[in-house]
């Protein structure tokens, strides 16, 4: 694999075909910025840096706003293709606030209801978008989402045996 390559921009400009940065950034929004944050700038700026190192194509509208659009290249999809045949043992980062709060001292029963409400809000979008899904979207996406539903309900159960563990037992994790 080549180093700086951000083979997650690859797998999106060869997702969608051929997209333009804004179009990058919504299909973030939609889909695995769900789980993986990407700056925003990173989607204006690397299709450049991409192009011009032969893993992208870039072209410009003729008219109109005259927008760059970007297409994945050979060299690209044979970055993106060692990029996903490497196995990986990384562990996620969680990056939660409410867990941030919780190791520094916050009332557990005044973020768990709220956060209980939370992930019922974001797992009720990911149902939704299972439940809409077209059948030909790959299995890919289709395992990602299935992860998010898990890791939602999960969590709600989490935060509701930390609001029960914490009527009586301080100290205590909720355990399963």
């Amino acid at each position: 694999m080549v180093e700086n390559v951000p083979s997650r921009l690859l797998g999106l400009v060869a997702w969608a075909g051929e997209a333009t940065p804004y179009r990058l950034k919504q299909l973030v929004a939609a889909s695995v910025g769900n789980f993986w944050t990407l700056q925003h700038a990173q989607l204006y700026t690397e299709p450049d840096r991409l192009a011009k190192a032969g893993y992208l194509t870039e072209q410009r509208e003729r008219g109109g706003r005259r927008r760059k659009l970007y297409a994945i290249t050979d060299k690209g999809r044979r970055a993106l293709s060692d990029w996903r045949a490497e196995p990986t043992d990384a562990i996620p980062e969680l990056r939660a606030p409410a867990l941030l709060k919780l190791f520094f001292g916050a009332e557990p029963t005044s973020l768990a209801p709220v956060q209980i409400e939370a992930h019922r809000r974001k797992l009720a979008e990911y149902e939704q978008v299972r439940a809409t899904m077209p059948e030909s979207v790959p299995e890919g996406p289709r395992l990602a989402l299935e992860a998010g539903i898990a890791s939602a309900r999960h969590q709600i159960e989490w935060w509701k045996a930390v609001m029960v563990s914490s009527d009586g037992d301080r100290g205590r994790a909720p355990s399963r």
